[in-house]
């Protein structure tokens, strides 16, 4: 028998790729989940032997299509688990609230794109009951508790789908997050939590929580495998009304890995709170000292009270009235079908009027605002995912102010559009897991992806609640956007006069070379800041020293307008052979001016008028 607890996609796609089938592996999995003495409340439901055995005949039709390559369905054979308020068909949606249970006749958006890659949904897992709560004690299903400490919330809402992945028993789930459902349980259960961009993947087929801000997010064991399926979830979909496209240019998104120099620039807060939770503090002040070494990273002390006030605004404010509006129907008439604690939190919509709503959306842009301000330098934060691990018995004896604790660095994240990414940052004193998010502004996921992978790699932890090492984070990773590269070979030189009118498109360097030997530098007359004219001959040429830059396509055309005659843009041969756009000059552009090849460069030329001065 072949155990495949704790496996990461990979290891899935290599069992594979070595002759093991869906049928063997998935056959065993779910034999193992459905033993009578394995009953665990993380699931609300599972896939039987006959929904198996309809999953793997659409498997082997998609793969009959894809001519009986495995490796064009990226996630062949792969189990996954949905959080319970995501539709997918051959499973009940409940939300948490077995009353409010219906068939689904149609997959969610992103069940379809998973299924469509090869993936096979094996079951549904427990919630907060309409994802309105952030412990993961609020189910008629049970408290799902934390996969270190059975007397340890695991937070929620999405606190099955994090239990599941923490244990190995799939390699992701999907949960959602509106308030830090998305992370809250990652750190808690020693996970990767991906709260992605608004609107980056689609809520369509998602019942919903507070509709404007939520979002379906990824639990998985490495930074990896999130990046991977975020990749796959990505994209616009039309049918729904609160997806984005992202825009053309993206500002600190994928090129920051590749990009050379300090790669972060991150504000902690100025006096965390933990709320007596002497073990979550001392963990994070470990975690802050190895951050702090961790190289090209620097960290900034922020008074986050801005943050905070905006938080204190989604739970306390009129946006509860969202969440009633997504059960108004269903609560008329089975109000005493729903959690005592739920059903109290979302009663509170009453309390406010469309014009305490309007207000609070002021103060909401006020604070973002002014959280852009006090941001303007920094490239994200770093914060405690979760500053207090409480017990399954004190969240009982106080529900709500627990509840309130573990969102004071999630709550504010999607009332401000940003994106964040909750990882493991080691263990406290009694054991427990603790986690630490770094959160940056929209569409800028893929960075957050980088630079995790990067502390993943210098500190890493064992996989969930498994045995199994962490594997070397190689973070998958596409460009969101087309892309130009640019030969420059003079102002526009890494620390010449010229080089932030590249820096300030984002672009990034991606090499220093030279030219094929066809080609001779001039310095042109009367420029400033002087300027080299570059052009190509049939005899007598060199190699001139460039450095070859990449940006956003959309971002090429502002960098051209800036470009003075008889200064161009043409093609440029590199030493390799390659071919890319660079900066040529007319034929008149250098009848007065003086052949500079001899030194190779303009860098060395600039030197030595300055040493001559």
């Amino acid at each position: 028998m072949m155990t495949t607890r704790g496996w990461t996609l990979e290891q899935w796609r290599q069992a594979y790729n070595e002759g093991a089938t869906p049928g063997a592996l998935l056959s065993e999995l779910i034999t193992q989940l459905a033993k009578p003495d394995s009953a665990d409340n993380a699931w609300i439901s599972l896939l039987d032997r006959e929904g198996l055995a309809h999953a793997l005949a659409a498997l082997q039709t998609r793969l009959d299509e894809a001519d009986g390559k495995i490796d064009k369905l990226p996630l062949y054979g792969i189990p996954f688990a949905a959080k319970d308020n995501i539709d997918a068909t051959g499973f009940a949606t409940t939300a948490g609230c077995p009353a409010y249970a219906y068939q689904p006749t149609r997959d969610a958006a992103l069940i379809d794109k998973l299924r469509a890659a090869g993936a096979v949904l094996i079951g549904k897992t427990n919630l907060d009951q309409f994802a309105t709560g952030l412990v993961g004690t609020r189910s008629p299903f049970g408290a799902v508790a934390n996969s270190f400490n059975p007397g340890v919330v695991s937070g929620g809402s999405s606190s099955g789908s994090a239990s599941v992945v923490a244990r190995g028993l799939v390699p992701f789930s999907l949960g959602t997050d509106t308030a830090g459902s998305g992370r809250v349980p990652a750190g808690l259960n020693n996970l990767v939590g991906l709260k992605p961009t608004k609107g980056l993947f689609s809520i369509d087929g998602v019942v919903p929580a507070c509709r404007s801000l939520d979002c379906v997010s990824i639990f998985s064991l490495t930074v990896n495998d999130a990046g991977q399926i975020a990749e796959l979830m990505a994209g616009f979909e039309p049918a729904d009304a609160f997806s984005r496209k992202a825009p053309s240019a993206l500002l600190l998104d994928a090129p920051a890995i590749r990009r050379p120099g300090p790669l972060a620039r991150l504000a902690i807060p100025q006096s965390p709170q933990f709320f007596g939770d002497v073990a979550a503090e001392t963990a994070w002040q470990t975690a802050v000292e190895k951050w702090q070494k961790l190289e090209g990273v620097t960290l900034v002390e922020l008074d986050f009270a801005p943050m905070l006030e905006l938080a204190a605004l989604l739970y306390e404010g009129p946006w509860v009235a969202e969440r009633h509006a997504a059960v108004e129907t269903f609560m008329a008439e089975h109000a005493q079908d729903m959690n005592d604690v739920v059903r109290g939190i979302i009663s509170n919509a009453g309390k406010f009027s469309a014009t305490d709503t309007f207000k609070a959306q002021y103060r909401k842009e006020e604070l973002v605002r002014v959280i852009d301000s006090l941001l303007n330098d920094i490239d994200g934060l770093l914060v405690p995912t979760a500053p207090t691990a409480p017990t399954i018995a004190a969240v009982n004896a106080d529900p709500v102010t627990l509840n309130s604790q573990l969102g004071t660095y999630t709550n504010f994240v999607n009332l401000a559009d940003f994106c964040a990414l909750a990882v493991p940052a080691g263990f406290r004193d009694d054991g427990l897991p603790f986690g630490v998010t770094l959160v940056s502004g929209a569409w800028k996921d893929r960075e957050l992806q980088a630079l995790a992978s990067r502390w993943l790699n210098a500190h890493p932890t064992p996989l969930g609640a498994t045995d199994q090492a962490r594997p070397p984070e190689t973070v998958h990773t596409t460009l969101a956007v087309p892309t130009v590269q640019v030969a420059v070979v003079g102002a526009h030189l890494s620390g010449m006069p010229l080089n932030t009118q590249l820096t300030e498109r984002y672009a990034w360097r991606v090499a220093s070379t030279t030219t094929s030997a066809n080609y001779r530098l001039f310095a042109l007359p009367n420029t400033v800041p002087p300027k080299p004219g570059l052009q190509r001959v049939h005899e007598n040429g060199a190699a001139i020293i460039v450095e070859v830059w990449e940006m956003a396509a959309s971002e090429f055309g502002s960098f051209v307008d800036l470009i003075p005659a008889p200064l161009g843009i043409g093609s440029v041969e590199l030493a390799d052979g390659r071919w890319v756009n660079g900066f040529i000059c007319e034929g008149h552009g250098i009848t007065d001016a003086q052949d500079v090849t001899e030194f190779g460069g303009w860098r060395a030329y600039i030197k030595a008028q300055t040493s001559h001065a």
